[in-house]
């Protein structure tokens, strides 16, 4: 299953692509269920992200590895890709794209994710498209609205 969420900023895709660090991580983190970062390295390829999502019943290991970064004339990326995961999931594939758009940029969140069950993937669809919904504003505040 995959979401892509735009959001325009009014700042250069390079000063918003350089900004995703581990204060702009915090920011993005949903109210529920609560994050505990344990390990942020950054966006560069072989860095690390641990986090723990706590529920308030039981908490879940959630780690993602950055597999892959390009910067262009026009765009930059990091990919990252869950190595271990909470259940239901299985795949978890999140390509963080930033381009050019007029004298500000795009922000695009491209999700995508798999639990081995296409049933429970459309069921969590809307779920996951509220939890990531929540960073439009946030990258708004951050990056400054067009």
């Amino acid at each position: 299953m995959q979401i892509h969420l735009k959001t325009n900023v009014s700042q250069n895709y390079l000063q918003v692509f350089n900004a995703f660090d581990e204060q702009l991580f915090r920011k993005l983190a949903p109210p529920y269920p609560k994050l505990k970062l344990n390990r942020f390295d950054g966006s560069e390829p072989g860095d690390v992200v641990e986090v723990e999502l706590q529920t308030g019943i039981k908490s879940f290991k959630w780690t993602s590895l950055i597999t892959d970064r390009s910067i262009t004339d026009t765009e930059a990326y990091f990919v990252d890709e869950g190595q271990i995961l909470p259940p239901p999931l299985k795949l978890w594939h999140h390509k963080h794209l930033v381009t050019e758009y007029g004298a500000g940029s795009t922000i695009h969140d491209i999700i995508t994710y798999n639990t081995g069950n296409k049933w429970l993937d459309l069921l969590l669809y809307p779920l996951m498209l509220a939890q990531f919904s929540m960073r439009k504003p946030v990258y708004r505040r951050v990056f400054g609205k067009v």
